[in-house]
């Protein structure tokens, strides 16, 4: 007779308790009771609903792969999103599955590739107007910056310039507010609806500033021609094509608002991770001088003085790592929260229906047992190999199973020409005195503000000699 193992218990913590540190710094604070426990599951009292630490990868696979269907993205730290992501690729159930089976296909890395060339031609032309910086020789804000060069991507490559570079920035900036107010809803769950929190009004405004961008152009694109190449034009291809016949839909709000949801999880997947990422990179290589002189040599090496080319992206090895390096330490997509739909067990633990499952890639991506030195930085680990060693969710930047980020290629792709295209021309040079956390936001950024200041490349090797 088999008698069937009694569950394990968890480690339970207070978020009372906690609560002050996790006002103050709640990424990091999750990342310590993950790397406390050894990956074990941690179960933080926070009210009536159950809330599971999740950061093992064994447990993560299980949950976003093996189990998937039974751990959705619904629940109290959803619901502050929903608002803002509408019901699309970043939903579930159908309105996920339509979506995805619409979206999936624009965002290949054979799609993406066939973008390359466009991109790379975006950007040398927006990163030639940092010529500007380099001649004042004025510090500026490295986060906007960056968004700037992305969104200019995002607008032209993939929206088919149907923005005005005005508008994309007014697109850019609500994204950045939304996530930045929205951390006092993510970080207390349990709290009503009726009780209002600091970050819900910037939160709505920043809502309706997207709105007012992203309606107006669905808009106009319904009535113009869908034949372009963009990401947008296939998009409105792919949804008339769900239209009744006559092509004329009897609400024509729903089409408005499920384009406009489509738009808005196409611009989260493709701007986001790029924009925050590289904005990390630049503190990380300025606390790094050999890993940035090796990356400078390789951008030499590789585009010279430019212009950066579709085809340096798969000679740029070391560049990648450094990226990859980056999105290991600084996530931008730190928390992705799931609800169990039935009782299950994850690693040892029973878990109950209705529990929301905390599943931080910030946490994994420095256990002891998976990453040798975990707090440092070392580009290194992701040379050629090194990544088929490693258990397939000890790094997963981009999330996992049926809901991993659509971004990814383009990410890949696009990140790598715009640290090319920055590199083979200037010099960053960090202003400040180096010390920068992760902001309580919903996408990870730092708190304090990341000020350059750029140096052209040929007076920086020139005073080198």
């Amino acid at each position: 007779m088999t008698v069937a193992a009694e569950p394990a218990r968890p480690g339970t913590v207070s978020l009372i308790r906690l609560l002050p540190r996790l006002a103050r710094d709640p990424v990091n604070m999750l990342a310590d009771l993950g790397r406390r426990s050894g990956g074990g599951i941690v179960r933080l009292r926070s009210g009536r609903v159950p809330v599971y630490l999740v950061s093992h990868p064994d447990d993560v696979q299980h949950v976003l792969r093996g189990r998937w269907e039974n751990y959705v993205r619904e629940g109290m730290f959803w619901r502050p999103l929903r608002r803002l992501l509408g019901h699309s690729v970043l939903d579930d159930g159908s309105a996920w599955r339509s979506s995805r089976d619409i979206l999936q296909p624009l965002f290949t890395a054979r799609y993406v590739a066939s973008l390359a060339e466009r991109t790379a031609d975006v950007v040398d032309l927006r990163v030639g107007e940092l010529e500007e910086h380099a001649r004042s020789g004025r510090a500026f804000d490295a986060g906007e910056e960056m968004a700037d060069v992305v969104n200019e991507t995002v607008v032209k490559v993939l929206f088919g310039g149907r923005l005005s570079r005005e508008h994309g920035r007014r697109l850019s900036s609500a994204y950045d507010h939304a996530a930045r107010s929205i951390a006092f809803r993510l970080l207390l769950p349990s709290m009503p609806y009726s009780a209002r929190l600091p970050g819900d009004r910037p939160f709505m405004a920043a809502v309706q500033t997207i709105d007012d961008v992203m309606l107006p152009m669905v808009r106009r694109a319904l009535t113009m021609p869908d034949d372009g190449a963009d990401v947008l034009s296939a998009l409105l291809r792919a949804r008339r094509a769900e239209l009744p016949a006559d092509g004329r839909p009897a609400r024509p709000a729903e089409v408005e608002a499920q384009l406009r949801d489509d738009a808005v999880s196409v611009y989260g997947a493709a701007a986001e991770s790029t924009a925050t990422t590289l904005t990390w990179l630049w503190t990380l290589l300025d606390a790094h001088p050999h890993v940035a002189s090796r990356l400078y040599a390789e951008v030499e090496h590789v585009v010279g003085s430019g212009p950066v080319l579709a085809e340096h992206v798969r000679e740029l090895t070391y560049t990648r790592m450094v990226l990859d390096e980056v999105m290991r330490l600084r996530p931008s997509g730190w928390l992705f929260p799931r609800m169990a739909v039935r009782e299950d067990t994850v690693g040892g633990v029973r878990v109950e229906a209705g529990a929301q499952m905390l599943i931080t890639p910030y946490a994994t991506h420095r256990l002891d047992e998976f990453w040798d030195r975990p707090l440092e930085f070392d580009p290194e680990r992701f040379a050629p190999g090194e990544q088929e060693r490693r258990h397939r969710y000890a790094y997963f930047p981009f999330g996992g199973g049926p809901h991993q980020c659509l971004g990814k290629h383009l990410f890949l792709m696009s990140a790598p020409l715009i640290v090319a295209a920055i590199l083979s021309r200037f010099r960053p040079l960090l202003r400040g005195d180096g010390r920068y956390t992760p902001a309580p936001a919903g996408s990870l950024r730092p708190r304090e503000k990341v000020e350059l200041v750029l140096v052209p490349a040929a007076r920086a090797r020139q005073a080198a000699r």
